[in-house]
């Protein structure tokens, strides 16, 4: 079983080595394990410092979005024939640890899309951020029908079935809901399992600004009806 973990960057010179440092050399059930960070049109040393870790790279001329990102990713993992993909953001707020738990539905067979969530046990969030994560999760399921607690994490595992069906258009955050869309589209297994939340600082500065969260909400209505 090989296992592709993409992470996409952005200007996260300052992190990403201690962040890659942290990632699991094996993960159980997975016989072929690597790592690729999508350096997103960095203006800053994150491709380098990714490089002296002895990651693979592969760069963005330009600053496209976080699902453009992802979309090189899964294509590279198509690329090199991956029997499972995993998304992991790079700015630290995920626990590396949660990479086996949302692997395990796929290589238990049981789903085909997995979605690591922040919020299925009720963690302590920052207020804005869960009335954001509130808002995202009544949105996707209004306009597409599919329920979530964790629409928007960044963590989240595809089987090579998924890979081959979900197609979205968004270049932007938005792609996280529209990935859900794709996978009730195609009659795809979709599971949740809780993950660690992690809220730094930095992070927080680095995530989704409050203020966007309309933008988002508008594209996903419009990509409904078009």
């Amino acid at each position: 079983m090989k296992a592709v973990v993409v992470l996409p960057a952005y200007n996260e010179a300052s992190v990403i080595r201690q962040v890659i440092s942290n990632l699991p050399k094996k993960l159980n059930g997975i016989s072929s394990l690597e790592y690729v960070v999508i350096n997103d049109g960095s203006t800053d040393q994150t491709g380098e410092m990714v490089k002296k870790e002895g990651i693979k790279v592969l760069s963005h001329i330009i600053n496209r979005g976080l699902g453009a990102a992802i979309k090189t990713g899964i294509d590279y993992a198509k690329s090199q024939k991956a029997d499972l993909l995993v998304t992991f953001d790079s700015d630290g707020q995920h626990n590396p640890r949660d990479l086996q738990k949302v692997i395990n539905p796929i290589l238990q067979e049981k789903a085909d899309l997995v979605i690591g969530s922040r919020f299925k046990n009720y963690q302590k969030a920052p207020l804005d951020r869960l009335i954001i994560n509130k808002l995202a999760n009544l949105a996707t399921l209004v306009f597409f029908g599919v329920s979530t607690t964790d629409s928007q994490s960044g963590l989240r595992s595809f089987s090579k079935k998924a890979l081959q069906f979900i197609d979205y258009r968004a270049d932007k955050m938005d792609f996280s809901s529209e990935i859900l869309l794709e996978a009730k589209r195609h009659n795809l297994k979709v599971s949740e399992v809780p993950i660690d939340l992690i809220y730094t600082q930095y992070s927080r500065e680095k995530g989704q600004k409050n203020i966007n969260s309309l933008s988002v909400f508008a594209k996903l209505l419009v990509r409904l009806y078009r």
